[in-house]
Parts: C-alpha cells; structure tokens; sequence
C-alpha cells in the first residue's frame, strides 16, 4: 500500500507540489465511558493522568488520520499538507476529534542539492 506523508508545514522539503487534489479530512466522535468519569473525578481531587482518556484520545488521532489517508489515497495524492487537528464539543460527553488537510502530488526538486554537493549559488 503506498504510504502518504503527511505534515503541518505548507511545503515538503526537497519536493515540489505538481498538484493539489483537494482537501482531506478524517473523524471520529468518542463518548466517555462512566468507570472513565469516576476515575477521572478521582483524579481532579488527588492529581495525576488519567491513563484510560490520554489512551481514547490517542486512539481517536489515530483513527481519524487513517481516515483522512484513505480519502488522499483514493485521490491518488503522495502527500498532506498543512495538516490540523481540532476537537469539539457535540453533547455532554461525547466530543469529536478532526483532521484535517490538503492533498498533493509531490516530485523531486531536481534543484535542490544532494547531500555532499555544492550548490551552484
């Protein structure tokens, strides 16, 4: 399976961008789970993470950038550009996570120097 790059800057160094295919984007609502809450307010008295959140937030990214690569690849893009997460608020316990992007086809910036050559300027 082809493997997109995906990065928060505009430009991908060493490459330029021969096209723009458009944006991409992926999601997912969560809801907290009641055992999560009661530890979580457990936490808020004596301090700490809260692993069980911390770990449903990093699945929530996860799953919303394979969704976001799978809209590139469909594309046919080779990179994301200017790539964002955001979150909201939908109801009282449930909340979604986004990300967002634009994406690219990429070739070789012929002119840019390879590692131990000089640049002509």
């Amino acid at each position: 399976m082809k493997s997109i790059l995906i990065v928060t800057t505009e430009t991908v160094p060493g490459k330029i961008i021969t096209e723009t295919c458009g944006i991409v984007r992926g999601n997912t609502i969560r809801a907290r789970h009641i055992g999560r809450d009661i530890l979580a307010a457990f936490r808020n008295i004596v301090g700490g993470e809260i692993n069980d959140y911390t770990k449903l937030m990093a699945e929530s990214r996860e799953q919303a950038l394979d969704r976001m690569v799978d809209e590139a690849r469909a594309l046919g893009a080779d990179a994301i550009v200017s790539s964002r997460f955001t979150t909201s608020l939908l109801a009282q316990g449930a909340a979604e996570l986004l990300v967002y992007g634009t994406a690219v086809k990429l070739t070789d910036d012929s002119s840019a120097s390879k590692p131990g050559e000089q640049s002509s300027l």
